[in-house]
C-alpha cells in the first residue's frame, strides 16, 4: 500500500509490549509517526525523577528531626523532664527566693526559657555537631534539600518541640497555680519565636566551628552555667554582682521578656533589643563561619 510494508525488528515477540518499527520499503527509514510513538513509549516506561517542592522537602526534614529528638531519651530528659521537675521543685519550696509576688508566676516563665535553651541550643548543638563529624551534613547538603533547606528544617523541628514543651510545662504550671496575664500569652508567642531563632543560631555556630567532642562538653557546661547564673530561673536582680551580665545574655533577655509578658502583659524593651541583637549577630556568624565538614 503506497510502496510501504510493515515489518518487525528481529528478536521481537509479537506482544503489544514489543518494539515495532514501520520501515519504508523504498528508503529503509522510519516514518515520523513511529518515531513519535517510540518517544512516547520511552517516556512512559522510564520517567525522569523530579524532586519534591522545597516546602515539602523542608517539612519532611522537620518531621524527621522532630521525631528523632522526641525518641532520644537523653533529649527528652534534657528538654522536658528536667524543666518539669525543676518547675515542681520551685513551686513547692521556698528556696531559692525568686523575689516578691507569687512564686509560681516567676518560676514558669523562667522554666519556659530554660526549655527553649535546652532544645534550641544544647540539643541542637550536640546533634548537629555529631552529624557534622560523621559527614551527614555534607551528604544532606548535596541532596535536593540543600544546605538552606536543612537548616530551615532543623529550625522548624526545634519549633515543633518548643511548642510541645510550652504546652506541657504551661499545663503543669496551671495545675500548680500559675495564672498568666491573658494579653501576655499572645505577646509570649513572638518572644518564643525570637528565642528559638537566637538559640538555634548560637547552637549551629557552636556545632559548625568546634569539634564534636568539644561541642558536647561546651554545650552541657553552658547549659549549667546559664541555669545557675544566666538569669533564667533566678531573675537578674537576684544575682547580685552578676545582674548586669545576666541582663545582656540571651538567656536572661529571653527570661525577662517572658516574665514581663506573662506576668504583666507588657514587653521589656531593653530585653527585646538584647535578644534581637544576639539573634542577628549569631545569624551573621553562622553564615560566615559555619563549616559543613
Amino acid at each position: 500500500m503506497n510502496g510501504r510494508t510493515r515489518t518487525r525488528t528481529p528478536g521481537t515477540t509479537g506482544t503489544p509490549e514489543a518494539t515495532e518499527t514501520t520501515v519504508c520499503a523504498a528508503t529503509g527509514t522510519e516514518t515520523v509517526e513511529d518515531r513519535r510513538a517510540e518517544v512516547a513509549e520511552g517516556s512512559r516506561t522510564s520517567p525522569e525523577p523530579l524532586p519534591a517542592a522545597p516546602a515539602r522537602r523542608i517539612a519532611a526534614q522537620a518531621r524527621f528531626d522532630a521525631r528523632l529528638m522526641l525518641r532520644n531519651g537523653e533529649q527528652v530528659l534534657l528538654t522536658l523532664l528536667l524543666p518539669a521537675i525543676l518547675l515542681v521543685v520551685l513551686a513547692r519550696t521556698q528556696t531559692p527566693w525568686l523575689g516578691p509576688g507569687h512564686r509560681i508566676d516567676v518560676a514558669v516563665p523562667g522554666v519556659l526559657a530554660l526549655a527553649v535553651l535546652s532544645s534550641a541550643f544544647t540539643g541542637q548543638a550536640i546533634g548537629t555537631g555529631f552529624d557534622r563529624r560523621y559527614g551527614v551534613l555534607r551528604l544532606l547538603g548535596t541532596t535536593p534539600l540543600g544546605r538552606s533547606g536543612l537548616l530551615a528544617g532543623r529550625t522548624l523541628a526545634v519549633l515543633v518541640v518548643v511548642i510541645l514543651q510550652t504546652s506541657v510545662l504551661g499545663t503543669l504550671g496551671l495545675f500548680l497555680g500559675w495564672r498568666p496575664h491573658l494579653a501576655g500569652v499572645l505577646l509570649a508567642v513572638p518572644v518564643l519565636l525570637l528565642g528559638v531563632a537566637a538559640f538555634v543560631a548560637l547552637g549551629l555556630l557552636l556545632a559548625g566551628t568546634v569539634r564534636a567532642e568539644a561541642v558536647l562538653a561546651v554545650a552541657n557546661l553552658t547549659w549549667v552555667l546559664l541555669l545557675a547564673g544566666g538569669g533564667v530561673v533566678l531573675p537578674p536582680d537576684r544575682l547580685g554582682p552578676a545582674a548586669a551580665l545576666a541582663r545582656v545574655l540571651p538567656s536572661g533577655a529571653l527570661a525577662d521578656l517572658l516574665r514581663s509578658a506573662l506576668g504583666a502583659g507588657r514587653v521589656d524593651a531593653f530585653a527585646l533589643g538584647v535578644l534581637a541583637c544576639w539573634t542577628a549577630l549569631a545569624a551573621v556568624a553562622v553564615s560566615r563561619w559555619f563549616r559543613w565538614d
